[in-house]
């Protein structure tokens, strides 16, 4: 039996992909949804893939953006709406088996900070994924460096707020080095620093809109996907390991990235306004890689060995994951198409 028919519902620009994230949508403004479970294992049960499916992809979406309060169109009175919560966590448990069971799962080193921090840069510097930010340094368009800002938008103009969930649940020298990083990620008391203003900055420079989720509409599920792994590993306190690991990952392979694609930025000709983010990530990230390598994620193996497996696992969901949204984007583009949904998969 096919689906039934779904009118999209407008969310400030977002409209719903299928059933589940139609209900999800209605129930978090306020309409009167009363089968969000039933949907959610209807939704489970006729996908083929939940890492790369747009209804299960936007629908964590959506519920995620209720904690982080990102959009103002969802009601704050129903974060912890008991069905939305229930619903979220049949996800979750659905995307989380699909992450262990495709993510490369590298060998376990011993729980010590030098042997987790050559352990997480011999990851690093293994990753094969594909090179999107050398296609950038040399051949992007100007239309792919839009389509570019769009796909980053999700995640940027938001940056650093989902491994903020692990602060409250570290303690001692992994916390402390936490929130070294995050201190800079959020300006280091300065507001026209913060990273995800720089990145807002940016994307007016391109003449592009920084509202955020206004390029949701546009973008597929695996780089929702990307975001919501990170989200999903930052607000369960079970996964901090994860969420660790996903971040000192995060940080040890930004620096040279930044680099081409600031490269890539003057070479089309973009002004210093559009480039200072990525010049901002060149000199910050290469400080930040080895506080997240060794005193965060190796700290926290020292001290809470048990999370070990986590801490790798999330360090390479955080390459796997984000190298299939590269993968889509530069894949896309050298076949000469948009990396963006076609109106007709709107």
């Amino acid at each position: 039996m096919s689906a039934p028919a779904v009118t999209p519902y407008a969310l400030h620009g977002i409209s719903a992909r299928g059933p589940l994230s139609d209900a999800v949508i209605r129930r978090l403004t306020g309409g009167d949804v009363d089968d969000l479970g039933s949907r959610a294992e209807s939704a489970l049960a006729a996908s083929a893939d939940v890492v790369r499916d747009d209804d299960i992809q936007l629908a964590l979406f959506v519920l995620y953006a209720s904690s982080y309060g990102s959009l103002p169109d969802l009601d704050p009175t129903l974060e912890f709406d008991v069905a939305l919560i229930a619903a979220r966590g049949l996800l979750e448990q659905a995307f989380e088996r699909a992450l262990r069971a495709t993510v490369p799962m590298p060998d376990l080193p011993e729980p010590t900070v030098d042997a987790v921090g050559r352990a997480l840069f011999a990851l690093a510097d293994a990753d094969t994924g594909p090179s999107l930010s050398r296609y950038v340094a040399k051949k992007a368009t100007d239309e792919q460096m839009h389509e570019f800002f769009m796909q980053r938008s999700i995640y940027t103009l938001r940056e650093a707020d989902p491994h903020s969930w692990a602060i409250p649940r570290l303690s001692g020298r992994a916390k402390a080095a936490l929130v070294e990083i995050q201190s800079d990620e959020y300006g280091a008391g300065r507001p026209d620093r913060v990273h995800a203003t720089i990145f807002a900055r940016a994307m007016r420079g391109a003449g592009l809109d920084d509202t955020y989720g206004g390029y949701v509409d546009d973008v597929p599920a695996i780089t929702l996907a990307s975001l919501n792994s990170m989200s999903m590993f930052g607000l369960n306190r079970r996964l901090v390991g994860a969420i660790v690991g996903h971040l000192a990952a995060f940080e040890m392979t930004s620096s040279i990235p930044n680099r081409l694609y600031a490269d890539g930025l003057r070479r089309l000709g973009f002004t210093e306004d559009v480039t200072d983010y990525f010049d901002e990530h060149v000199e910050a990230d290469a400080v930040h890689e080895q506080i997240a390598a060794r005193d965060l994620a190796g700290g926290l193996a020292e001290d809470r060995p048990e999370l070990l497996a986590d801490i790798m696992f999330g360090a390479s969901a955080c390459l796997t994951v984000d190298g299939w949204a590269a993968g889509h984007m530069l894949d896309s583009w050298m076949r000469g198409e948009s990396s963006l949904r076609q109106r007709d998969a709107r």
